[in-house]
């Protein structure tokens, strides 16, 4: 971008729109989409001043980091502290968000394809575990299994808005916590995520192939007949490496 190479797919302005904390929940706003109460800090002191605002449980997390590295929940004024300047000795210069935890809510997440003018979800996906587990250590389920139609709508409507409004010129992550019938939006991914290739195979659909043509310029959503064979579910199971 500095040396004016345009970069494949969604640019780098709208990548950093979404990986920046503080940037991204402004943007909900904007768009009127549910996300937990927050605040952003760049100083212990800040830290235990927004968490007074927001309350307690809170996730504490950084920008700009993948798989959730860096990522906790506290319940208390000490461990907030201790976890704010770890995070600020080990990620100098970056700012940190701190969210309201939603206590035992589910949690869901959906893929979609954007061609900058329509958005096609790939899928939506519903965690075993309770929000919270990162998404990549959990057991997801396609389609989801419990969710009101109420929910999947809303899903469906806030992923479309995200995709739009990120300008997303390919793939798109989004992560939810859904609390009394509620939708948040806790994160948007403007990539591919892990569960890409799942649902590719699940549905046997060639999503990977659609998206790179979609990033490279060279068509459009339109120009794909897209039918998906997936007759029950799928489950996703993480690996440890332990």
């Amino acid at each position: 971008e500095a040396n004016g190479i345009r970069i494949i797919g969604t640019s780098f302005h709208d990548m950093d729109l979404a990986e920046d904390r503080g940037r991204f929940s402004d943007l909900l706003k904007e768009l009127d989409i549910p996300y937990p109460k927050y605040g952003v800090a760049e100083s212990a002191e800040e830290a235990l001043k927004v968490a007074g605002e927001v309350g307690y449980p809170v996730l504490v997390r950084p920008s700009y980091v993948l798989g959730g590295q860096g990522m906790s929940i506290v319940i208390n004024d000490e461990d907030l502290e201790r976890a704010v300047v770890n995070l600020l000795k080990n990620l100098p210069g970056n700012r940190v968000l701190i969210d309201h935890f939603l206590d035992r809510a589910e949690e869901a997440e959906s893929d979609s394809i954007s061609d900058g003018e329509n958005v096609h979800i790939i899928g939506l996906m519903e965690h075993i575990e309770p929000a919270g587990i990162h998404s990549g250590d959990s057991s997801a389920v396609l389609p989801p299994f419990s969710l009101s139609e109420n929910v999947r709508a809303k899903m469906e409507e806030y992923s479309v808005k995200l995709a739009r409004a990120l300008n997303v010129r390919g793939l798109i992550n989004i992560q939810f916590a859904i609390k009394d019938e509620n939708v948040y939006v806790i994160e948007a991914n403007p990539r591919a995520s892990r569960t890409v290739p799942f649902i590719a195979k699940a549905y046997d659909v060639p999503y990977i192939n659609i998206a790179s043509k979609i990033m490279l310029g060279t068509h459009k959503l339109s120009d794909f007949t897209i039918e998906r064979k997936l007759d029950g579910y799928a489950i996703k199971e993480p690996v440890f490496s332990f």
